[in-house]
């Protein structure tokens, strides 16, 4: 099968609704499932890590860590300690790599990875790169260091080497050291990972063989083209129906070798093409995808979250367009600086700016934002969902705040549940 075929201009064997994707999406995300009644336990975390294939990570925590809250959405309220545990516990369920953004990923995934560590010396960053050339000697100390001791953050790495190469200062967080860069660079070509994280989100580096599982670390390389074709396989599982764009977006793959991808899944019958009314290329459909009648969804989604962080696909699946405006200067902000939407049935119909305030114990809406097709119980649904994060936050209170054409129903909502 050619590239053409695979970028769908060969008639769909199906056709869809807009609905029918939605449905399909939410359910292979793992929200249309219902949430555990007792305790969520390791076996439920590992459920969702089946669905997702991946957790984006980023440091914001305005609110939480944003790779704790797709398994809140999921989950419901659960230990947090149950995510550390499979990062960083043997036999580890996850580890850290550049996937989607910074990640966290099965091991087994992060084999399908070694061709991009492999092309560490094109493919990383400026500064990861330049640090071989301009710092090669601290390069071999960090790699020494950490081969020869203990898991290391990049700080104690540059107090154990009396090392600290002067900083650039002309952008924020990228004023790192040459022993941060060195760090960066063995993270990139996979000789080291994070054997976990301290309570500052430093990563505490560690040979990666020593961390993956002995059976995925002594594991040949895969050649390329498998590893591409696997990893488009995880997400057409993960997504359940997507265009290839999509598809390729869900670990950041190249357009030529993911074309190649998506073509041979289809041609094994692994990939369906459909057409999907209003959207506007051809889609693809995992063959074992769920396709429900209805589902009953009740979620807040992080911004990173998988089913909305593509944001051409969310705009098609849900006719919501999702920004991020953390970067936005505040007077320029049209929803707020940390926005969830929210997931009621099979639309996103709310959007609220959240933030923890731990200091007074305080969950704090900033704005509360309905979309048109927001249905009359908008404002309970979300209310009990804010209700249950707040509690799992350790936090006492929901105060919503007047912002936001949904704000004084939620605000009402919200003082109803704590009579």
């Amino acid at each position: 099968m050619t590239d053409a075929a695979a970028a769908g201009l060969l008639p769909p064997a199906e056709r869809w609704t807009a609905a029918q994707a939605r449905r399909t999406a939410i359910a292979a995300q793992g929200l249309a499932r219902a949430r555990p009644h007792g305790t969520p336990t390791a076996r439920h975390l590992q459920r969702v890590v089946d669905d997702v294939g991946l957790l984006q990570i980023d440091s914001i925590q305005v609110l939480a860590r944003s790779h704790t809250l797709p398994l809140f959405s999921r989950l419901g309220p659960y230990d947090t300690d149950l995510l550390r545990r499979a990062a960083e516990q043997r036999p580890r369920r996850l580890v850290e790599y550049w996937a989607h953004e910074a990640s966290f990923v099965p091991p087994a995934t992060h084999r399908l990875l070694r061709w991009r560590m492999a092309r560490a010396a094109s493919d990383a960053w400026g500064s990861v790169r330049s640090v071989v050339s301009e710092h090669p000697g601290v390069v071999e100390a960090v790699r020494a260091e950490v081969s020869a001791g203990r898991p290391m953050t990049a700080r104690e790495l540059e107090v154990a080497l009396a090392h600290d190469a002067p900083r650039a200062r002309d952008h924020w967080g990228w004023n790192w050291s040459a022993v941060k860069r060195a760090c960066e660079h063995l993270f990139f070509t996979g000789e080291l990972t994070a054997a976990g994280r301290t309570a500052s989100f430093e990563r505490r580096y560690d040979l990666t063989e020593r961390v993956l599982p002995p059976e995925v670390s002594r594991a040949p390389d895969p050649d390329e083209a498998d590893a591409v074709r696997g990893l488009v396989e995880v997400s057409a599982r993960a997504l359940g129906v997507a265009d290839e764009p999509a598809l390729r977006d869900y670990f950041r793959l190249r357009p030529g070798p993911a074309r190649r991808a998506v073509a041979e899944l289809v041609e094994a019958g692994a990939l369906v093409p459909v057409e999907v009314a209003g959207w506007a290329r051809p889609a693809f459909r995992w063959a074992d995808a769920p396709r429900p009648r209805r589902v009953a969804a009740r979620a807040l989604l992080s911004p990173f979250d998988s089913l909305v962080f593509f944001r051409q696909r969310t705009e098609e699946l849900f006719g919501v367009r999702v920004r991020l405006e953390v970067y936005t200067p505040a007077a320029q902000r049209v929803h707020g600086y940390y926005v969830l939407p929210f997931l009621l049935g099979d639309a996103l119909v709310a959007r609220v700016d959240l933030k923890a305030d731990r200091g007074r114990g305080v969950l704090v809406v900033l704005s509360a934002h309905g979309e048109p097709w927001a249905p009359p119980e908008t404002a309970d649904e979300l209310a009990g969902e804010l209700t249950s994060m707040a509690a799992w936050l350790g936090l006492g209170e929901v105060e919503v705040r007047r912002r936001g054409d949904l704000a004084e129903d939620l605000r009402q909502a919200v003082g109803r549940r704590a009579r």
